[in-house]
């Protein structure tokens, strides 16, 4: 199974880093509406859709990322006003991590939800990250992102592992930690102002850059959490087996689902 897992993971780092950094912002949007496709798709066992709505939800996500592309040039002007309804309802999916109870069985209004939640998700996060992409330099700003999250996965493993003493959602995961959150996020600081100001030389106030980091790490552990009371409630150890030993779309990038429009517009706000 490591193995496995190894190998997989040095296929998805340099296939990740070509979606980013080698194709044009249009073919990059297209790319990445293909991936979130089958995110949306996994969705559908995660909100315990049965075929029908799970078609209905597939074809409503092709439909709303066909008008966005289409329409492109309009709707990245008001970009900032999309991005902060895209935190907002960020924000409701989070109230969810409150009230959930563990053992609780999907019934008709956790379907409805789940069904809006993956819509959302999937699309909040496809124009944040194209969004991104289409700014100066913008390869590199998409790979900031990445490289937060990334970097705050591994430091919240290790520093959970080491330190790990007060649990943080012991009923929706129980191995995270407050310890693992706190190392998360000093290691994505480091990450993050290392990639910044000494390789890709972006111009970002240090402020700035402290805060979308801060936020989108704290946001990316809301994501994962809030996929992983899914897994819980519908009985699920992965959304898929696309990528072998490490699952499907959604468990890779369960945590850049939320993270990516807290950056976005955090970027927007303070680094432009």
């Amino acid at each position: 199974m490591l193995k496995t897992r190894i190998i997989t993971a040095l296929i998805i780092f340099p296939t990740t880093l070509a979606l980013v950094f080698l194709p044009p912002s249009w073919l990059f949007r297209l790319l990445t509406a293909l991936v979130l496709l089958t995110g949306c798709w996994e969705f559908r066992q995660l909100a315990d859709l049965r075929a029908t709505p799970g078609w209905v939800l597939l074809g409503l996500q092709i439909i709303i990322f066909a008008l966005l592309m289409l329409y492109w040039p309009v709707v990245k002007a008001e970009a900032m006003i999309f991005l902060g309804v895209a935190c907002l309802a960020w924000l409701l999916m989070f109230s969810r991590l409150f009230v959930f109870r563990d053992g609780e069985k999907p019934g008709d209004n956790f379907r409805r939800f789940g069904f809006l939640s993956a819509l959302g998700a999937t699309t909040f996060c496809w124009f944040s990250l194209s969004w991104l992409h289409d700014r100066p330099n913008g390869s590199f700003i998409v790979f900031l992102i990445l490289l937060i999250i990334w970097a705050s996965d591994v430091g919240a493993y290790f520093s959970g592992k080491q330190f790990g003493r007060h649990k943080l959602a012991p009923m929706i995961s129980p191995k995270k930690t407050w310890e693992g959150v706190y190392g998360g996020i000093a290691l994505a600081i480091a990450a993050a102002f290392l990639w910044s100001f000494l390789i890709a030389g972006l111009n970002i106030p240090a402020s700035a850059l402290l805060t979308m980091t801060v936020l989108t790490t704290l946001a990316s552990v809301g994501g994962d959490l809030f996929i992983s009371i899914h897994k819980r409630t519908v009985g699920l150890k992965d959304t898929g087996s696309i990528f072998p030993g490490h699952g499907g779309i959604l468990d890779r990038y369960d945590s850049l689902l939320a993270g990516a429009p807290f950056f976005a517009l955090a970027y927007g706000v303070l680094a432009q």
